[in-house]
């Protein structure tokens, strides 16, 4: 068992690599010459990989879907080549273990991680058995202090303290990921899209918690789409292409590069105070003309569930009409995906009705005229290829079906995956595969919650503009988001679900120049990186 093995001497030379030796002290990274191939895939994910993170320092991994971040990631923590079987090549030391060559519990206490689906690394139904868990698994006894003090103590440090009783761990998952991943003292912490699910007061806290363990002295590597958060705590920024490294800048020059040349790298902005700007526009203008028929409408709605966690929320009155995108925003907790899943029948209202085109509609009718894509798509993908997918319950004979689906998939980057098992995918690839079964679906309202989760910038454009053509086809379209760069460029209207009485959505960061590295920037929201790529 791990816990019976002695510390390792992580100060201790290990190989010397290509091109001589490599720096293995403590909490330091080191690729020399990396390559890896996943079994079973045609082409590599990692090219040639070399990279050394100073211990201490906190970098971040940038570039589009399916660059090699998240692999690079694996690396990092040693799950490539130990988990993860391939083709690999050159050599890889993480606090001074070749990782190729050690088992991986060894560097179980030394690296923490921090999935891009923190579901994925929860064992216990309460929090603080979650956070007692790493201490247990590597053979600690059930009454140490460091099982039975240290959830509580780092759980009070991370200020997740009130929910560590009994919460499940569902609530506040990704901060309750780095509590857990923090709990054996590692010096090196790999997190992979910590805040793909969050809104900004959460991306806030996530700011902190990064800050804190960057004071203590740990090496950080983060592979984040949404960037404009790390201002100001990132030390450098990676970019991937292709599994290469293609540039690899200080802090200072890459937050000083214009929004166009971030754009053409298909990189997230790095200033969200314009996309604010907009999103407060849009939330505060009026409503469409109370004479045209809405497809969709609530009247004196309440929401909630029963249970010891259960709650009920009042909604305003709201209307959804034909070739309109609506985006819904608001904290985390406010009451959104309840919302979603009550318009399209899933759950029925505590009170208030529901209408389909001004008639009062039972949850069985709502189902059948509106298509939900969930926040955690893992939870839709039945099929065995993701050409079956778009095509479930639809004729595959029908040539005109086929073709609109060969369609969606080329609009979507999907066509070179169409015989692939979706569940092989990427968590970008999969949330495409999701919204595309959306679009083929045939129905009148089409909604989509959190549909840019773990996107890159093209595909959120993408996505983008796949939503406005659907939505001049006729189709209503509500999309809950906490993504600033999507609800500013493609939705007509905004509803803050989180609003507070003085009309604060609560989605704002506390700290504004925390995201705003250059507050002259402009930003053409929705053209910006297409006129760039069309340059180049």
């Amino acid at each position: 068992m791990g816990g019976n093995q002695s510390q390792p001497n992580a100060t201790a030379i290990i190989g010397t690599g290509k091109g001589g030796p490599l720096d293995t002290s403590a909490g330091t990274i080191a690729s020399r010459g990396i390559s890896f191939t996943y079994d079973h895939a045609a082409e590599p994910a990692l090219r040639d990989i070399t990279l050394t993170v100073p211990a201490g320092e906190c970098i971040v991994l940038c570039g589009a879907s399916g660059c090699g971040k998240t692999s690079y990631t694996r690396v990092a923590n040693g799950l490539i080549p130990s988990f993860f079987h391939g083709a690999f090549a050159g050599n890889q030391t993480t606090c001074g273990l070749d990782v190729e060559t050690v088992p991986i519990d060894r560097l179980t206490p030394l690296v923490g991680s921090v999935f891009q689906n923190p579901k994925t690394q929860y064992f216990n139904a309460n929090v603080t058995d979650e956070l007692a868990f790493p201490a247990e698994n590597i053979g600690c006894r059930p009454r140490t202090s460091i099982v039975v003090s240290r959830p509580w103590l780092s759980a009070l440090a991370l200020g997740i303290c009130c929910i560590a009783a009994s919460s499940p761990v569902r609530r506040q998952e990704q901060r309750i990921a780095v509590a857990a991943a923090t709990m054996l003292g590692p010096r090196v912490v790999v997190l992979d899209e910590p805040t793909s699910n969050l809104d900004a007061n959460a991306i806030a806290d996530m700011r902190a918690m990064i800050e804190q363990m960057k004071d203590e002295g740990l090496t950080i590597v983060i592979a984040e789409h949404r960037l404009a958060w790390l201002n100001g705590v990132a030390d450098r920024y990676v970019v991937f292409d292709g599994g290469h490294i293609v540039q690899d800048y200080e802090a200072d020059e890459f937050l000083s590069l214009s929004p166009g040349c971030v754009a053409a790298m298909g990189l997230r902005a790095l200033d969200l105070q314009p996309y604010r700007h907009r999103i407060a526009t849009l939330a505060s203008s009026p409503a469409a003309d109370e004479c045209t028929s809405a497809l969709l409408g609530t009247h004196n709605l309440t929401i909630g569930y029963k249970g010891k966690d259960g709650f009920t929320r009042a909604i305003p009155d709201l209307r959804f009409r034909a070739g309109e995108i609506t985006g819904l925003m608001g904290n985390n907790g406010c009451g959104k995906t309840t919302l979603v899943r009550t318009l399209t029948g899933l759950i029925k209202p505590v009170s208030g009705r529901i209408e389909l085109n001004g008639v009062p509609a039972k949850p069985r009718d709502l189902t059948r005229a509106g298509f939900l894509v969930m926040q955690d798509v893992n939870y839709q993908l039945f099929s065995d290829s993701v050409r079956e997918e778009l095509l479930i319950g639809l004729d595959e004979t029908d040539a005109g079906i086929t073709a609109q689906a060969n369609q969606v998939m080329a609009d979507l980057d999907l066509a070179a995956f169409v015989e692939r098992h979706p569940m092989s995918l990427s968590g970008g690839q999969k949330q495409r595969v999701a919204i595309g079964s959306a679009l083929m679906c045939g129905k009148d309202l089409i909604i989509l919650d959190e549909p840019t989760s773990g996107l890159d910038r093209y595909h959120m454009e993408q996505v983008g503009e796949l939503l406005r053509r659907t939505g001049e086809q006729g189709k209503a379209i509500l999309v809950v988001t906490h993504d600033e760069e999507l609800a500013a460029g493609w939705c007509d209207r905004i509803v803050n679900l989180g609003a507070d009485d003085s009309g604060n959505n609560g989605s704002h960061a506390s700290n504004p120049d925390a995201s705003s590295p250059n507050p002259n920037a402009s930003t053409n929201f929705a053209t910006a990186s297409t006129h760039e790529r069309n340059a180049q």
